[in-house]
Protein backbone atom coordinates (compact mmCIF):
# COMPACT_ATOMS: atom_id res chain seq x y z
CA UNK A 1 0.00 0.00 0.00
CA UNK A 2 2.96 2.32 0.15
CA UNK A 3 2.16 3.40 -3.41
CA UNK A 4 -0.87 5.20 -2.00
CA UNK A 5 1.25 7.79 -0.27
CA UNK A 6 3.00 10.42 -2.38
CA UNK A 7 4.72 13.68 -1.52
CA UNK A 8 1.38 15.39 -2.22
CA UNK A 9 -0.63 13.25 0.22
CA UNK A 10 -1.90 15.15 3.26
CA UNK A 11 -0.46 13.98 6.57
CA UNK A 12 -3.89 12.98 7.93
CA UNK A 13 -4.62 10.88 4.85
CA UNK A 14 -1.19 9.22 5.14
CA UNK A 15 -1.98 8.36 8.76
CA UNK A 16 -5.28 6.76 7.72
CA UNK A 17 -3.50 4.78 5.02
CA UNK A 18 -1.13 3.45 7.68
CA UNK A 19 -4.02 2.54 9.99
CA UNK A 20 -5.74 0.56 7.26
CA UNK A 21 -2.43 -1.06 6.27
CA UNK A 22 -1.88 -2.39 9.78
CA UNK A 23 -5.48 -3.35 10.45
CA UNK A 24 -6.20 -0.56 12.91
CA UNK A 25 -9.84 0.46 12.97
CA UNK A 26 -10.91 3.85 11.70
CA UNK A 27 -12.64 6.23 14.10
CA UNK A 28 -15.55 8.61 13.74
CA UNK A 29 -13.07 11.44 13.20
CA UNK A 30 -11.28 9.44 10.49
CA UNK A 31 -14.53 8.82 8.64
CA UNK A 32 -15.55 12.48 8.78
CA UNK A 33 -12.11 13.49 7.49
CA UNK A 34 -12.48 11.10 4.55
CA UNK A 35 -15.77 12.78 3.65
CA UNK A 36 -14.14 16.20 3.85
CA UNK A 37 -10.97 15.43 1.89
CA UNK A 38 -10.77 16.20 -1.81
CA UNK A 39 -8.26 13.38 -2.30
CA UNK A 40 -10.80 11.10 -3.95
CA UNK A 41 -8.24 8.95 -5.76
CA UNK A 42 -6.27 8.01 -2.65
CA UNK A 43 -9.53 7.24 -0.85
CA UNK A 44 -10.73 5.12 -3.74
CA UNK A 45 -7.46 3.23 -4.05
CA UNK A 46 -7.39 2.54 -0.32
CA UNK A 47 -10.95 1.18 -0.39
CA UNK A 48 -10.18 -0.82 -3.51
CA UNK A 49 -7.22 -2.52 -1.87
CA UNK A 50 -9.27 -3.24 1.27
CA UNK A 51 -11.92 -4.87 -0.90
CA UNK A 52 -9.37 -6.86 -2.93
CA UNK A 53 -8.02 -8.33 0.30
CA UNK A 54 -11.51 -9.49 1.24
CA UNK A 55 -12.97 -10.54 -2.09
CA UNK A 56 -10.27 -10.52 -4.75
CA UNK A 57 -11.63 -9.42 -8.14
CA UNK A 58 -14.92 -11.25 -7.72
CA UNK A 59 -18.10 -9.16 -7.95
CA UNK A 60 -21.39 -10.75 -7.00
CA UNK A 61 -24.93 -10.54 -8.37
CA UNK A 62 -28.16 -12.52 -8.10
CA UNK A 63 -31.13 -13.17 -10.33
CA UNK A 64 -33.98 -11.79 -8.27
CA UNK A 65 -37.36 -10.06 -8.46
CA UNK A 66 -38.57 -7.14 -6.36
CA UNK A 67 -42.14 -7.60 -5.16
CA UNK A 68 -44.44 -5.15 -3.39
CA UNK A 69 -47.64 -6.52 -1.84
CA UNK A 70 -48.97 -3.12 -0.74
CA UNK A 71 -48.15 0.56 -1.02
CA UNK A 72 -50.62 1.61 1.68
CA UNK A 73 -48.61 2.93 4.61
CA UNK A 74 -49.30 4.59 7.94
CA UNK A 75 -45.86 6.23 7.93
CA UNK A 76 -45.26 9.56 6.19
CA UNK A 77 -41.49 9.70 5.75
CA UNK A 78 -40.51 12.98 4.09
CA UNK A 79 -38.40 11.27 1.42
CA UNK A 80 -40.98 8.67 0.31
CA UNK A 81 -43.07 8.98 -2.83
CA UNK A 82 -44.09 5.30 -2.89
CA UNK A 83 -46.61 5.31 -0.03
CA UNK A 84 -50.36 5.87 -0.39
CA UNK A 85 -53.28 6.26 1.97
CA UNK A 86 -56.08 3.72 1.81
CA UNK A 87 -58.50 4.87 -0.91
CA UNK A 88 -55.97 7.05 -2.74
CA UNK A 89 -55.73 6.72 -6.50
CA UNK A 90 -53.11 4.06 -7.18
CA UNK A 91 -53.29 2.53 -3.70
CA UNK A 92 -53.26 -1.27 -3.70
CA UNK A 93 -53.03 -4.30 -1.46
CA UNK A 94 -52.52 -7.57 -3.30
CA UNK A 95 -53.63 -10.99 -2.16
CA UNK A 96 -51.23 -13.89 -2.32
CA UNK A 97 -52.90 -15.15 -5.50
CA UNK A 98 -52.76 -11.71 -7.12
CA UNK A 99 -49.02 -11.57 -6.43
CA UNK A 100 -48.59 -15.07 -7.84
CA UNK A 101 -50.41 -13.95 -10.97
CA UNK A 102 -47.99 -11.02 -11.28
CA UNK A 103 -44.96 -13.24 -10.73
CA UNK A 104 -46.19 -15.73 -13.33
CA UNK A 105 -46.16 -12.94 -15.93
CA UNK A 106 -42.58 -11.86 -15.21
CA UNK A 107 -40.60 -14.70 -13.64
CA UNK A 108 -38.00 -16.68 -15.58
CA UNK A 109 -36.30 -19.94 -14.62
CA UNK A 110 -33.13 -18.29 -13.28
CA UNK A 111 -34.81 -16.30 -10.47
CA UNK A 112 -33.46 -17.39 -7.09
CA UNK A 113 -34.80 -14.70 -4.78
CA UNK A 114 -37.91 -12.64 -4.14
CA UNK A 115 -37.01 -9.28 -2.58
CA UNK A 116 -40.19 -8.24 -0.75
CA UNK A 117 -40.88 -4.88 0.89
CA UNK A 118 -43.88 -2.59 1.06
CA UNK A 119 -45.99 -0.20 3.05
CA UNK A 120 -46.98 -0.45 6.71
CA UNK A 121 -50.64 -1.15 5.96
CA UNK A 122 -52.54 -0.93 9.23
CA UNK A 123 -55.81 -1.91 7.51
CA UNK A 124 -54.85 -5.57 7.30
CA UNK A 125 -53.85 -7.91 10.18
CA UNK A 126 -50.41 -9.40 10.75
CA UNK A 127 -51.75 -12.69 9.41
CA UNK A 128 -52.04 -11.06 5.98
CA UNK A 129 -48.26 -10.58 5.88
CA UNK A 130 -47.70 -14.16 7.04
CA UNK A 131 -50.11 -15.53 4.44
CA UNK A 132 -48.49 -13.42 1.71
CA UNK A 133 -45.16 -15.14 2.27
CA UNK A 134 -46.72 -18.57 2.62
CA UNK A 135 -48.52 -18.23 -0.72
CA UNK A 136 -45.24 -17.47 -2.48
CA UNK A 137 -43.30 -20.14 -0.61
CA UNK A 138 -45.89 -22.81 -1.42
CA UNK A 139 -45.90 -21.87 -5.13
CA UNK A 140 -42.13 -21.28 -5.49
CA UNK A 141 -40.40 -23.35 -2.76
CA UNK A 142 -37.05 -23.13 -4.61
CA UNK A 143 -36.98 -19.30 -4.47
CA UNK A 144 -35.50 -17.65 -1.35
CA UNK A 145 -37.83 -15.24 0.44
CA UNK A 146 -35.90 -12.12 1.42
CA UNK A 147 -38.72 -10.16 2.95
CA UNK A 148 -39.56 -7.14 5.06
CA UNK A 149 -37.42 -4.45 6.62
CA UNK A 150 -36.65 -4.17 10.32
CA UNK A 151 -39.13 -1.27 10.36
CA UNK A 152 -41.82 -3.57 8.98
CA UNK A 153 -40.99 -6.20 11.61
CA UNK A 154 -41.36 -3.52 14.31
CA UNK A 155 -44.70 -2.51 12.75
CA UNK A 156 -45.83 -6.15 12.85
CA UNK A 157 -45.11 -6.29 16.59
CA UNK A 158 -47.45 -3.34 17.11
CA UNK A 159 -50.36 -4.69 15.09
CA UNK A 160 -50.01 -8.25 16.41
CA UNK A 161 -49.03 -7.75 20.05
CA UNK A 162 -46.21 -10.23 19.55
CA UNK A 163 -42.54 -9.76 20.41
CA UNK A 164 -39.87 -9.29 17.75
CA UNK A 165 -38.77 -12.89 18.18
CA UNK A 166 -42.34 -14.21 17.96
CA UNK A 167 -43.02 -12.20 14.79
CA UNK A 168 -39.84 -13.52 13.18
CA UNK A 169 -40.66 -17.10 14.17
CA UNK A 170 -44.13 -16.86 12.62
CA UNK A 171 -42.70 -15.44 9.40
CA UNK A 172 -40.01 -18.11 9.29
CA UNK A 173 -42.68 -20.81 9.52
CA UNK A 174 -44.25 -19.19 6.43
CA UNK A 175 -40.96 -19.35 4.52
CA UNK A 176 -38.97 -16.24 5.48
CA UNK A 177 -35.22 -16.82 5.23
CA UNK A 178 -33.65 -13.38 5.56
CA UNK A 179 -34.56 -9.71 6.14
CA UNK A 180 -33.99 -6.90 3.68
CA UNK A 181 -31.83 -4.00 4.83
CA UNK A 182 -34.26 -1.11 4.46
CA UNK A 183 -35.77 1.06 7.17
CA UNK A 184 -32.40 2.12 8.56
CA UNK A 185 -32.37 5.47 6.73
CA UNK A 186 -29.88 7.30 9.00
CA UNK A 187 -29.48 5.80 12.46
CA UNK A 188 -30.03 9.06 14.32
CA UNK A 189 -33.22 9.82 16.22
CA UNK A 190 -32.68 13.54 15.54
CA UNK A 191 -32.52 12.83 11.80
CA UNK A 192 -35.63 10.65 12.05
CA UNK A 193 -37.52 13.48 13.71
CA UNK A 194 -36.48 15.97 11.02
CA UNK A 195 -37.42 13.60 8.19
CA UNK A 196 -40.68 12.49 9.84
CA UNK A 197 -39.52 8.89 10.10
CA UNK A 198 -42.17 7.74 12.57
CA UNK A 199 -41.49 4.03 12.01
CA UNK A 200 -38.94 2.01 14.03
CA UNK A 201 -36.47 4.18 15.92
CA UNK A 202 -32.73 3.52 16.00
CA UNK A 203 -32.90 1.17 18.99
CA UNK A 204 -35.71 -0.90 17.46
CA UNK A 205 -34.03 -1.16 14.05
CA UNK A 206 -30.89 -2.55 15.63
CA UNK A 207 -32.83 -4.81 18.00
CA UNK A 208 -34.76 -6.43 15.15
CA UNK A 209 -31.53 -7.36 13.38
CA UNK A 210 -29.91 -8.43 16.67
CA UNK A 211 -32.85 -10.76 17.33
CA UNK A 212 -32.80 -12.14 13.78
CA UNK A 213 -29.09 -12.85 14.08
CA UNK A 214 -29.58 -14.62 17.42
CA UNK A 215 -32.15 -16.84 15.69
CA UNK A 216 -29.49 -17.81 13.17
CA UNK A 217 -30.64 -15.55 10.34
CA UNK A 218 -28.20 -13.64 8.15
CA UNK A 219 -29.50 -10.21 7.11
CA UNK A 220 -28.77 -7.11 5.04
CA UNK A 221 -28.45 -3.48 6.14
CA UNK A 222 -28.60 -0.09 4.43
CA UNK A 223 -27.95 3.63 4.82
CA UNK A 224 -30.06 6.20 2.97
CA UNK A 225 -27.85 9.27 2.53
CA UNK A 226 -28.10 12.64 0.85
CA UNK A 227 -30.71 14.73 2.68
CA UNK A 228 -30.36 16.63 5.97
CA UNK A 229 -27.80 14.44 7.71
CA UNK A 230 -24.23 15.50 8.45
CA UNK A 231 -21.07 13.59 7.61
CA UNK A 232 -20.84 12.77 11.30
CA UNK A 233 -24.35 11.26 11.15
CA UNK A 234 -23.34 9.01 8.27
CA UNK A 235 -20.16 7.79 9.92
CA UNK A 236 -21.96 7.30 13.24
CA UNK A 237 -24.50 5.18 11.36
CA UNK A 238 -21.71 2.97 10.02
CA UNK A 239 -20.16 2.64 13.47
CA UNK A 240 -23.45 1.50 15.01
CA UNK A 241 -23.73 -1.17 12.32
CA UNK A 242 -20.08 -2.15 12.89
CA UNK A 243 -20.69 -2.48 16.62
CA UNK A 244 -23.69 -4.77 16.12
CA UNK A 245 -21.71 -6.82 13.60
CA UNK A 246 -18.96 -7.27 16.20
CA UNK A 247 -21.63 -8.64 18.53
CA UNK A 248 -23.53 -10.94 16.14
CA UNK A 249 -21.65 -11.34 12.83
CA UNK A 250 -25.07 -11.48 11.17
CA UNK A 251 -24.84 -8.88 8.39
CA UNK A 252 -23.83 -10.15 4.95
CA UNK A 253 -23.67 -6.84 3.12
CA UNK A 254 -23.90 -3.07 3.65
CA UNK A 255 -25.88 -1.14 1.06
CA UNK A 256 -25.44 2.65 0.78
CA UNK A 257 -28.58 4.04 -0.87
CA UNK A 258 -28.26 7.38 -2.63
CA UNK A 259 -31.31 9.55 -1.89
CA UNK A 260 -33.57 10.18 -4.89
CA UNK A 261 -35.50 13.43 -5.39
CA UNK A 262 -39.29 13.31 -5.40
CA UNK A 263 -39.54 14.18 -9.09
CA UNK A 264 -37.88 12.71 -12.15
CA UNK A 265 -37.75 16.28 -13.45
CA UNK A 266 -35.57 17.40 -10.57
CA UNK A 267 -32.31 18.93 -11.75
CA UNK A 268 -28.83 17.72 -10.94
CA UNK A 269 -28.57 20.11 -7.98
CA UNK A 270 -31.29 18.08 -6.24
CA UNK A 271 -29.37 14.84 -6.60
CA UNK A 272 -26.27 13.44 -4.94
CA UNK A 273 -23.16 13.97 -7.02
CA UNK A 274 -21.18 11.06 -8.42
CA UNK A 275 -18.33 12.33 -6.25
CA UNK A 276 -20.46 11.94 -3.12
CA UNK A 277 -21.70 8.49 -4.15
CA UNK A 278 -18.18 7.16 -4.76
CA UNK A 279 -16.93 8.63 -1.49
CA UNK A 280 -19.75 6.99 0.45
CA UNK A 281 -19.08 3.56 -1.04
CA UNK A 282 -15.35 3.86 -0.38
CA UNK A 283 -15.79 5.11 3.18
CA UNK A 284 -18.32 2.34 3.86
CA UNK A 285 -15.75 -0.22 2.79
CA UNK A 286 -13.09 1.25 5.08
CA UNK A 287 -15.27 1.82 8.14
CA UNK A 288 -17.09 -1.53 7.98
CA UNK A 289 -14.07 -3.78 8.18
CA UNK A 290 -16.14 -6.64 9.64
CA UNK A 291 -18.76 -6.88 6.86
CA UNK A 292 -17.76 -8.92 3.83
CA UNK A 293 -19.52 -6.96 1.10
CA UNK A 294 -20.45 -3.39 0.20
CA UNK A 295 -23.05 -3.07 -2.54
CA UNK A 296 -23.13 -0.59 -5.41
CA UNK A 297 -26.87 -0.25 -6.06
CA UNK A 298 -27.27 0.55 -9.76
CA UNK A 299 -30.90 1.52 -9.26
CA UNK A 300 -29.78 4.64 -7.40
CA UNK A 301 -26.39 5.47 -8.89
CA UNK A 302 -26.74 4.11 -12.43
CA UNK A 303 -24.92 1.29 -14.24
CA UNK A 304 -21.91 3.33 -15.38
CA UNK A 305 -21.13 4.73 -11.92
CA UNK A 306 -21.67 1.23 -10.54
CA UNK A 307 -18.82 0.09 -12.77
CA UNK A 308 -16.54 2.78 -11.34
CA UNK A 309 -17.66 1.90 -7.81
CA UNK A 310 -16.14 -1.55 -8.26
CA UNK A 311 -12.76 0.20 -8.05
CA UNK A 312 -13.89 2.12 -4.95
CA UNK A 313 -14.60 -0.78 -2.60
CA UNK A 314 -17.84 -2.34 -3.87
CA UNK A 315 -18.04 -6.11 -4.40
CA UNK A 316 -21.74 -6.56 -5.20
CA UNK A 317 -24.05 -5.07 -7.85
CA UNK A 318 -27.34 -6.44 -6.47
CA UNK A 319 -29.39 -8.30 -9.07
CA UNK A 320 -31.73 -8.37 -12.02
CA UNK A 321 -34.62 -6.91 -9.94
CA UNK A 322 -37.04 -6.98 -12.95
CA UNK A 323 -39.20 -3.99 -11.91
CA UNK A 324 -38.02 -1.77 -9.05
CA UNK A 325 -40.70 0.63 -7.79
CA UNK A 326 -39.66 2.53 -4.66
CA UNK A 327 -36.73 4.56 -6.02
CA UNK A 328 -38.55 4.99 -9.32
CA UNK A 329 -41.65 6.29 -7.54
CA UNK A 330 -39.30 9.09 -6.52
CA UNK A 331 -36.95 10.50 -9.13
CA UNK A 332 -34.67 7.64 -10.12
CA UNK A 333 -33.67 7.92 -13.78
CA UNK A 334 -31.95 4.52 -13.93
CA UNK A 335 -33.20 1.25 -15.45
CA UNK A 336 -35.81 -0.55 -13.32
CA UNK A 337 -33.84 -3.77 -13.79
CA UNK A 338 -31.01 -5.40 -15.73
CA UNK A 339 -30.66 -8.83 -17.30
CA UNK A 340 -28.06 -11.41 -16.31
CA UNK A 341 -26.16 -10.69 -19.52
CA UNK A 342 -26.15 -6.96 -18.79
CA UNK A 343 -24.87 -7.51 -15.24
CA UNK A 344 -22.10 -9.77 -16.51
CA UNK A 345 -21.18 -7.15 -19.13
CA UNK A 346 -21.22 -4.42 -16.46
CA UNK A 347 -18.86 -6.30 -14.16
CA UNK A 348 -16.50 -7.48 -16.89
CA UNK A 349 -16.38 -3.93 -18.24
CA UNK A 350 -14.89 -2.88 -14.91
CA UNK A 351 -12.14 -5.48 -15.19
CA UNK A 352 -13.70 -7.71 -12.55
CA UNK A 353 -14.95 -11.31 -12.41
CA UNK A 354 -18.76 -11.67 -12.35
CA UNK A 355 -20.07 -14.26 -9.89
CA UNK A 356 -23.69 -15.30 -9.85
CA UNK A 357 -24.65 -16.01 -6.23
CA UNK A 358 -27.58 -17.05 -4.12
CA UNK A 359 -29.01 -14.87 -1.37
CA UNK A 360 -26.35 -16.03 1.10
CA UNK A 361 -23.35 -15.43 -1.19
CA UNK A 362 -22.88 -19.07 -2.10
CA UNK A 363 -21.37 -19.06 -5.58
CA UNK A 364 -23.57 -20.47 -8.35
CA UNK A 365 -21.41 -19.70 -11.37
CA UNK A 366 -18.19 -17.79 -11.96
CA UNK A 367 -17.96 -16.06 -15.36
CA UNK A 368 -14.23 -15.96 -15.97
Amino acid sequence: MSTLVSPFTERRMAEIVEKVRYGERLTLEDGVYLYETDDLLTLGQLANEANLRKNGKKVYFIENMSLYFTNVCEARCAFCNFRKDQGDEGAYTLSGQEMIDYVEQHIHPGVREFHIVGGHNQHVPFQYYVDSLKALHDKYPHVTLKAYTAAEIDFFTRISGLSIEEVLQELRKAGLQTLTGGGAEILSDQYRQKMKVTKANVERYLEVHRTAHKLGMKTHTTMLYGSVESYEDRVSHMLQIRELQDETNGFMVFIPLSMQPKSKNAGIMRRNSAYEDLKTIAISRLMLDNIQHVKAYFINIGPQLTQVALSFGASDVHGTIVREQISHAAGALTPAGLTRKELIWLVKGAGRIPVERDTFYNEIQVYE
